[in-house]
């Protein structure tokens, strides 16, 4: 091991690599780290970095408390394409020597054993959804890319060709990286893009979503230009999601084992592939909350609301076939599960871990979901939703964290310091939202009685 780290060192020094960052994640899933020079790899890959977790967003831990070390995964390592000289480690948070229960990566990395000890490998797809933003001199923000001022834009070649020196270089250093980017895209808002790259095991998935935001800002500035991955920039357009496409295969021979064409349900999925999703359903409200992480995520979560009609986004504790009104889908072709209430705010390795576990326990259990929906779910009124039995995710972020307070599944997945943080955290978050007097009641009601 010792040799092999040497020589990944002296391998990066001839790249031309001059400094590392053993990153980690907050409870946003962003970024941190400290900067180390390649003279220095031999301690950093022992974790030489040390970290006050008390001086960010939910790395639980108090001013007292020992530093934590940020614990370089080697094999996931990312040199940076716009910055060659930069190497990015995606690293696993220690205390004491031991993996610090609290670190979104070793929360991922326990439900990952869960899976492996059932015999399973987790596979893991991501459409990773997102706006590019001029800001004006007077701190109002344009569409970046805007040509035409089109009501419905999507896959609009003019405005794809507008903005293609910027994607070309995302999706240029996506292909540098190795990630196999399959199709991009002008989204259904100007300004609006998706990236479909080949999916991998879930940890290396999560770790490719945590640098692509990093990634797509980072370029995205050399333009002039920010990129956004806030759920819903805008009250009358499509928000940004960041669809997981989920399945699980066998460790031997790599079986996707979700697939099954004689599927008499008709999605071609498999009996394991409806034991997952059922598992999934029990615990959707809960999941929300976590996929969906923010309050501007339910504005997201609506049926109606952008200039093309119905959001596509989905609002019901379901499944179907290729139906995108469910929580869940199952594309055609089958084989794989779509979650479509994840937005692209989410922390990855988090939300992965509360979709595994729940499905997992799905099963285990050998739950059903029952048959699959195709129609229209949201021309459906609540009285037949009633009789279908078929509930809705969560309305607010505060809802959500309600249905995660009461699951026990969140404080299974994230254990009990990082359970109690995220809803501490977030139930702060909701709070200071609803008590904001905003620019809609000031107009409303200053004057209005």
């Amino acid at each position: 091991m010792a040799r092999d780290k040497n020589d990944l060192q002296e391998k990066l020094e001839r790249q031309g690599v001059r400094y590392g960052l053993a990153s980690y994640v907050d409870i946003h899933g962003r970024c941190k780290a400290k900067c180390v020079p390649v003279g220095h790899f031999d301690r950093m890959f022992k974790g030489s970095e040390l970290f006050t977790g008390a001086a960010l967003d939910g790395v639980p831990q108090q001013v007292n408390d020992d530093e934590v070390a940020a614990v370089p995964d080697l094999k996931n390592l990312m040199v940076m394409p716009w910055k060659p000289e930069m190497a990015w480690f995606p690293s696993d948070l220690h205390l004491h020597g031991e993996p610090f229960e609290a670190c979104s990566r070793n929360i991922l990395k326990r439900a990952l054993k869960q899976a492996a000890d059932m015999g399973f490998v987790f596979n893991l797809g991501i459409e990773t959804e997102f706006y590019m933003f001029r800001e004006n001199p007077d701190g109002t923000v344009t569409p970046g890319t805007k040509r035409d001022d089109l009501d419905k834009p999507a896959y609009d070649v003019r405005q794809l060709l507008n903005s293609f020196p910027v994607v070309d270089e995302i999706v240029t250093a996506m292909n540098t990286l190795g990630w196999d980017v399959f199709s991009f895209d002008q989204e259904d808002a100007t300004g609006q893009f998706e990236t479909d790259f080949a999916y991998c095991d879930a940890l290396l998935m999560a770790d490719r979503f945590t640098f692509f935001r990093l990634m797509v800002n980072e370029i995205a500035q050399k333009y002039g230009l920010f990129a956004s991955f806030m759920p819903k920039p805008y009250g009358h357009r499509t928000g940004s999601g960041a669809h997981y496409n989920i399945s699980l295969a066998d460790p031997k021979t790599g079986r996707n084992l979700f697939e099954d064409k004689k599927d008499k349900r008709g999605c071609e999925l498999s009996k394991l592939g409806y034991h997952f999703i059922a598992g999934v359903l029990r615990h959707a409200k809960a999941i929300c909350a976590v996929i969906a992480p923010t309050v501007n995520s339910y504005k997201r979560l609506i049926a109606r609301g952008s200039m093309s009609g119905f959001t596509w986004a989905p609002i019901f504790v379901c499944y179907g076939n290729n139906n995108r009104t469910n929580m869940l889908r199952i594309p055609m072709g089958g084989g794989r599960i779509e979650c479509r209430a994840a937005d692209i705010a989410c922390n990855l390795y988090l939300g992965a871990a509360m979709i595994l576990t729940a499905g997992l326990e799905g099963i285990r259990q050998k739950l059903d979901p029952g048959q699959p929906h195709r129609e229209n779910m949201y021309l459906h009124d609540d009285a037949t939703l009633r009789k279908l039995g078929v509930d809705k995710l969560p309305r607010t972020l505060g809802e959500a964290i309600e249905a995660f307070a009461a699951d026990p599944l969140g404080r299974q997945v994230m254990g009990d310091l990082m359970f109690e943080t995220f809803v501490q955290f977030k139930t702060q978050e909701w709070v200071d939202y609803h008590t904001h007097v905003s620019d809609w009641e000031l107009k409303r009601y200053l004057k209005f009685f």
